[in-house]
């Protein structure tokens, strides 16, 4: 007797149906015929694809949770079909002390309904190993903030890190896993230089994308690669956003480096020209990029992975002129009904969507018993529902910020449920409460 059965489940790509048995939150068999269980649920021949695993997320908790705040950051992870979340850490205050650190994790712990990680950031070299201790995702360091000296010594501190997994058992995954380091790539002093030429020009949202020139990606993105080199240290470079950036990292990766590539929905979807349609609210960082630079989905066999960089603001805040607005697209519910999209017009395939959003983000932010359908692993889930049009509608998202450049993109293919660790936390649009999982805990 098991505590729950998922029956008639399509699994691809093969898509023969078959039922899925939970028990304890794992998944403890795969089979045509359904053991006896307590409860079961019906999926009706449905697609049945792992949990989603966003590595790339702003849930702007604490400090600024008048954007967004970890219970409707993930409500909107969970009608997205997110099941693993990994928190950015440019809060107030900035996730970058051991005591920030904890403070976080005791907040998502409370509030989150999906499992949860969290990056760490560096402002004193020093307190990277005590912070090491508390297992981050990895350590992000924004590179438009901060030079190459700086950066330099942070590279210099996590190479010598190790983590010690106190609940480690002699088979375990995770002993002796060094931290990683994510980099916003864009160079400081390209993008300072800019943005202050720009804005004499006037404060017309389309002439940001010159503010932060693609030169400025690729300039920091050599600088990273080069650092990677150097202290033979794996390094994660997100939301890239330009081919060139793309194409050296490649380059590098073909040469023996350790560098993984992240992909923003917006950047894969969208070029500058929705500045001037939409104005602030498709402003990010890195800006969109015209069609000359711009990668798309036609770029996605030489990317690791699509993390959302979901970055939710206030309608208020965005209507301000475009150099005061501040920068970010909410992503969490729009980028699955984009992709599902895409694979129901031929041009994109559920492996691509599973190595993407599921099996990279585990492997590389070292996330165990996820990101894949096996037995043993948790019982994290998203059922979609290929027949299920619709218009994408910022006024239904579940997070506070209801604004996206997506809006009215005309989608096919949808989340219809949510399962973290066998418990349903959406169904039908609707969230239910669970109590999120620290994943490195």
């Amino acid at each position: 007797m098991v505590d729950l059965c998922l029956l008639n489940c399509k699994l691809p790509p093969k898509n023969i149906e078959c039922s899925i048995a939970i028990e304890n939150g794992k998944i403890v068999s795969i089979n045509k015929i359904a053991p006896k269980c307590d409860e079961t649920i019906d999926l009706e021949g449905k697609i049945v694809l792992p949990g989603l695993i966003d590595a790339h997320v702003h849930m702007r908790d604490p400090g600024l949770t008048h954007k967004e705040n970890w219970k409707t950051g993930s409500m909107a992870a969970a009608a997205g079909g997110f099941t693993t979340v990994l928190d950015m850490p440019n809060t107030i205050p900035e996730t970058n002390t051991p005591r920030a650190f904890r403070e976080k994790l005791e907040i998502a712990r409370e509030k989150s309904v999906v499992d949860f990680g969290l990056h760490a950031s560096v402002e004193d070299p020093g307190e990277i190993q005590a912070i090491s201790k508390l297992k981050p995702a990895s350590f992000k360091v924004f590179m438009d903030t901060v030079g190459n000296g700086p950066l330099m010594e942070v590279f210099r501190e996590v190479s010598s890190e190790i983590y010690e997994d106190h609940n480690e058992t002699p088979n375990s995954k995770l002993k002796s896993k060094k931290p990683l380091i994510s980099l916003h790539c864009e160079d400081k002093n390209i993008t300072a230089h800019c943005t202050k030429s720009m804005m004499l020009k006037g404060e017309k949202p389309e002439i940001y994308a010159d503010a932060r020139p693609s030169i400025a990606e690729v300039v920091a993105v050599s600088s990273a690669l080069a650092m990677a080199e150097y202290f033979n240290f794996p390094v994660h470079v997100c939301h890239v956003s330009t081919r060139k950036a793309l194409e050296l990292i490649n380059r590098a990766r073909s040469h023996g480096c350790k560098v993984t590539a992240e992909a923003t929905p917006h950047h894969l979807f969208l070029d500058s020209g929705y500045l001037r349609k939409f104005g602030n609210l498709a402003k990010t960082n890195p800006p969109l990029r015209n069609r000359e630079n711009n990668i798309s989905i036609d770029d996605l066999p030489k990317i690791d992975i699509i993390g959302t960089d979901h970055a939710p603001h206030t309608i208020h805040e965005k209507k301000q002129n475009v150099w005061n607005a501040p920068s970010g697209i909410p992503g969490l519910e729009t980028v699955l009904p984009l992709i599902l999209t895409e694979i129901n017009q031929g041009r994109l395939s559920f492996s691509q969507l599973e190595r993407l959003l599921c099996q990279n983000p585990a492997k590389i932010f070292n996330i165990e018993n996820k990101g894949f359908i096996k037995e043993g692993m948790d019982a994290d889930f998203v059922v979609v529902d290929m027949k299920k049009e619709g218009v994408i509608n910022p006024d239904k998202f579940h997070s506070k910020a209801h604004y996206s450049p997506f809006e009215g993109f005309k989608v096919k293919g949808k989340a219809v449920m949510t399962i973290v660790r066998g418990n349903v936390v959406m169904d039908d649009d609707e969230v239910f409460p669970n109590k999120g999982h620290f994943i490195y805990g």
